[in-house]
């Protein structure tokens, strides 16, 4: 470990201790919910990978779920279950002073949770890792997936996705006092990356870096920061919550990859999908989402537009 640098590692210590704690709303997911390590299905066309399903009409009022739809089954239980992440500062972290999610993700949760029940807070947060967030899915453990997960064909195989609310791309952190500028500057060097992310996967274009992977991008940071690895790889919006905890790094590009967020929501659920996407098409036009990114993201830029919505895809 570098001089300077313990409070870092400290930091990711103590989120990773919050996240283990049992909460009135907050649990993880076991790690037995991750299926064995397979070959990745091959990537499939699906036309353009970011359209969802368009919405088919309004919202409805709060409290007023349509009788027989998902919706209204969530309703009746009193909460949605929402997995979520616990590390990723600016998206999906428990604050260490309160002990209350917090990010980007977790704001949206809370948007359609105030859809659903005219209350962001009836939430039950499950903190899953990357590896976890389709399986969660696919066995019903959660309603909806909020955790800086990228939209893309061979996923639409498995789950269904809202429309693009996030635009990242992925990047590659490394000491300040580096020389590199690129990724390819990083031949022959140890770069981790979190298992069941599309970061780790697009690792195999580069065979002269050997990948080190982890459960949990910040296992990355620990690694990093006790020299174990020289660099660590993710989407430049979780590189940046590092660069804020940690002066001493920076991110080099440019990107490698096009990485859209979208909520993930299972496949035998196709009118939530429709729903959900009506409350970011209103988040979109009233200012929601620029409010929410000015409150998390604004250390990364200027306020952008949000992405816009595609539609087209058939449930």
């Amino acid at each position: 470990m570098r001089p300077g640098r313990w409070f870092v590692v400290a930091f990711a210590l103590v989120l990773g201790a919050c996240s283990s704690s049992s909460t009135p709303n907050s649990a993880s997911v076991p790690t037995t919910t991750a299926p064995p390590t397979t070959a990745a299905p091959p990537v499939v066309s699906c036309g353009e990978a970011v359209a969802s399903y368009a919405p088919t009409g309004g919202l409805p009022s709060p409290g007023a779920m349509p009788t027989g739809s998902f919706m209204g089954q969530i309703q009746a239980r009193g909460r949605l279950i929402a997995g979520v992440s616990a590390d990723t500062l600016l998206f999906g972290y428990r604050n260490p002073l309160t002990g209350n999610l917090e990010g980007f993700d977790i704001d949206l949760v809370h948007q359609v949770s105030q859809a659903i029940f005219g209350d962001p807070n009836r939430v039950e947060y499950k903190v899953v890792t990357y590896a976890q967030r389709i399986p969660a899915l696919l066995d019903g453990s959660v309603d909806i997936v909020a955790d800086v997960m990228t939209v893309n064909c061979t996923r639409w195989q498995q789950i269904a996705f809202s429309s693009q609310y996030f635009q990242a791309g992925q990047k590659v952190l490394v000491r300040r006092d580096s020389a590199a500028t690129r990724i390819e500057d990083l031949d022959g060097t140890r770069m981790c990356a979190a298992t069941g992310s599309t970061n780790i996967d697009n690792l195999k274009n580069y065979p002269k870096i050997t990948a080190v992977p982890v459960n949990d991008i910040s296992d990355c940071m620990v690694l990093f920061q006790q020299g174990t690895v020289d660099s660590v790889t993710g989407d430049d919006t979780v590189l940046q919550g590092f660069v804020v905890q940690d002066p001493y790094t920076k991110i080099i590009g440019p990107p490698i990859t096009s990485e859209p967020y979208g909520l993930g929501i299972a496949r035998t659920h196709p009118e939530f999908v429709q729903f959900v996407n009506s409350v970011l098409q209103r988040m979109r036009l009233d200012g929601t989402w620029k409010q929410m990114y000015a409150r998390w993201l604004q250390p990364t830029g200027p306020v952008p537009e949000p992405p816009a919505a595609v539609y087209g895809r058939n449930p």
